[in-house]
């Protein structure tokens, strides 16, 4: 049985110890002898977490732990004996011979992999019975004894709400764990290579180029400072040039100006900005607005410009980011007591002169979380880049000139045919490792920015 059907059936099960529970529970209340603790529902509730949790908690460690033990049964078995002993090798037959088990049409097989794949279907298909029963053993016996426990003083809400904050915590320990293992592999590959090339290379190094590494001196052609100025230039300079005075403006009508109608429709219109995938921004960035950029410079007099512009992918990124600064200044701006914008008004004051010196004064914190987070969403833009930007590692202030970003350069680190011990490969991992500590950084000062704006009208 198949993990989608497996899990379904799990959940029928755990309906019907719900409803199971639940008339045991009305049984006992009808009775009229003593009144229920908990609510019937309540009771369902429990019986069937009971009945759910422990199967599907096994089937995820089931999940992880078989595909080692299927390996290892499959190795233990004569006909495996013709395997090679070279890991990567072996590895591919089963690979292959676990293809030819799910579509025994597919072609360009090992031969070895088409004999292996009988032996391997069948015990792909043992284990995952084995997993299969005694996750419905899980069910049927954690469900019995949950249904056992209820009685009119059984305290099956308490159960429930501690089943849910535990569930609760569990999740928050995911994303907590999630971050702390990507900036731990990315920590563990940046040691590999700064073992190759020293720190203070590849932070204050001005020249970058993977291309061409000396063996004897490779931190000389891995200065990572051109690309940070370039993901500075495009993500906090050009980007930011477009996103805050629109984004405000943008703000500012909807909450101090526009009427509820108009309101009601632009606002959600403004914010669909967000939705747009980003490759489609790339898209527009490299087919539109670069060829724009550069019949602009050609006007300006320089007739050998580059499609490839950092004014290009800045302009796309800042169109990109818009809803973002909007939305943190229209929830600034919403949030500053009317008191002060209706004070202003009673003092004589206009609705522009209002704005500009009460109702944004007041909401600047707000606004200036607004534009941190959109900094860090900037420069950890990936397809705008990569579709727009250029890869050539300059530093200019000519918005018109060829600029690349640290994303830009992971992609084409990794996609290329370097070994992965090699330095070209492992600078990814550097440029990486720096990029999550400067967006984090970003991201902790505009939560303790919005944290100390929201405390300030309590």
């Amino acid at each position: 049985m198949n993990g989608f059907a497996l899990c379904f059936v799990i959940l029928g099960l755990g309906l019907i110890g719900w409803l199971t529970a639940r008339a045991r529970a009305l049984r006992f209340d009808r009775g009229g002898r003593k009144r229920l603790h908990s609510l019937p529902a309540q009771h369902g509730w429990y019986a069937a977490a009971w009945t759910v949790l422990p199967p599907l908690l096994f089937l995820a460690v089931w999940s992880a732990i078989s595909p080692g033990m299927v390996r290892q049964t499959i190795l233990r078995n004569p006909a495996a004996a013709q395997l090679s002993d070279f890991a990567f090798e072996r590895d591919s037959v089963l690979a292959q011979a676990r293809a030819v088990a799910e579509n025994p049409y597919a072609g360009d097989v090992d031969p070895l992999a088409r004999r292996l794949a009988p032996l391997v279907g069948a015990t792909r298909s043992r284990y995952a019975w084995i997993g299969t029963l005694v996750a419905a053993l899980l069910a049927f016996a954690a469900g019995a004894y949950a249904i056992t426990r209820i009685r009119p003083d059984f305290r099956a809400r308490s159960q429930v709400e501690r089943t849910l904050m535990m569930t609760l915590l569990v999740a928050s320990l995911i994303a907590i764990l999630t971050t702390l293992g990507i900036f731990v592999s990315l920590f563990w590959e940046s040691l590999r290579f700064f073992g190759h090339v020293p720190i203070t290379d590849f932070l204050f190094g001005t020249h970058w180029s993977p291309q061409v590494i000396d063996a004897k001196d490779p931190g000389a052609s891995l200065g990572a400072v051109p690309l940070f100025w370039g993901t500075f230039f495009i993500g906090a300079v050009i980007a930011m040039l477009v996103a805050i005075p629109f984004g405000l403006m943008s703000a500012v009508y909807l909450t101090q100006y526009a009427s509820p109608t108009t309101r009601r429709w632009m606002k959600p219109t403004l914010e669909m900005l967000a939705g747009v995938p980003t490759v489609v921004y790339g898209y527009f960035a490299a087919l539109t607005v670069a060829p724009a950029m550069r019949q602009f410079a050609v006007l300006l007099g320089d007739p050998y410009a580059s499609s490839e512009s950092a004014l290009a992918a800045g302009l796309v990124m800042g169109v990109m980011i818009i809803p973002f600064v909007s939305s943190m200044a229209d929830d600034s701006l919403a949030a500053v007591p009317t008191a002060m914008r209706d004070g202003s008004l009673a003092m004589g004051a206009t609705t522009s002169e209002t704005i500009s010196k009460v109702l944004v004064p007041a909401a600047l914190p707000g606004v200036v979380a607004g534009v941190l987070l959109a900094v860090s969403r900037a420069i950890g833009e990936t397809m705008i880049v990569v579709m727009a930007a250029s890869g050539a590692a300059t530093i200019t202030l000519n918005p018109l000139e060829s600029a690349t970003t640290v994303t830009k350069q992971i992609v084409d680190l990794l996609t290329g045919e370097a070994e992965f011990d090699s330095p070209k490969t492992l600078a990814a991992f550097a440029l990486g490792l720096t990029l999550f500590v400067i967006t984090l950084l970003l991201n902790i000062v505009a939560l303790r920015v919005v944290k100390k704006y929201r405390e300030a009208y309590e």
